[in-house]
C-alpha cells in the first residue's frame, strides 16, 4: 500500500519561505519520481518540481525554478520542497505524489495549504 503524507504548509509574507515534507511509505523513493504539485481552486492541478531516482536529478516548472528546491532523504524516504522568494501566485494546495506526470500518478498525497501575503 502505498501512502504519501505531506506536511509543511502554513501562512507567509510574500518574500518568505516554507519546506514541505512528504513522507512516503509503500516505495523508496530511491526508485520512482517524486513530484510535487499544486492547486488552486477552478484550475488544473500543476505540476512544478519532480526528482528522480537514484541519481537524484531535478526537473522545475519555469513558474518555481530558481526559487524551489527539491531534495530526497533516502534514510527517512521523504522528499523535501524548499520554497524561496514566495510570491502570492503561490497561494495553492500543494500534494505531492509518486510519479510526475499528473497523468500518470501512481499514488498521491493529501494536500498542504500554503498561502502567501501579500
Amino acid at each position: 500500500d502505498v501512502q504519501l503524507q505531506a506536511s509543511g504548509g502554513g501562512t507567509v509574507q510574500t518574500g518568505g519561505s516554507l519546506r514541505l515534507s512528504c513522507a512516503v511509505s509503500g516505495v523508496t523513493v530511491d526508485h520512482f519520481g517524486i513530484g510535487w504539485f499544486r492547486q488552486v481552486p477552478e484550475k488544473e492541478r500543476e505540476a512544478i518540481s519532480c526528482i528522480t531516482g537514484e541519481d537524484g536529478n531535478t526537473d522545475y516548472a519555469p513558474s518555481v525554478k530558481g526559487r524551489f528546491t527539491t531534495t530526497a532523504d533516502s534514510a527517512k524516504n521523504t522528499v523535501y520542497l524548499q520554497m524561496n522568494s514566495l510570491k502570492p501566485e503561490d497561494t495553492a494546495l500543494y500534494y505531492c505524489a509518486v510519479g510526475c506526470n499528473t497523468y500518470a500518478i501512481l499514488s498521491w498525497g493529501q494536500g498542504t495549504q500554503v498561502t502567501v501575503s501579500s
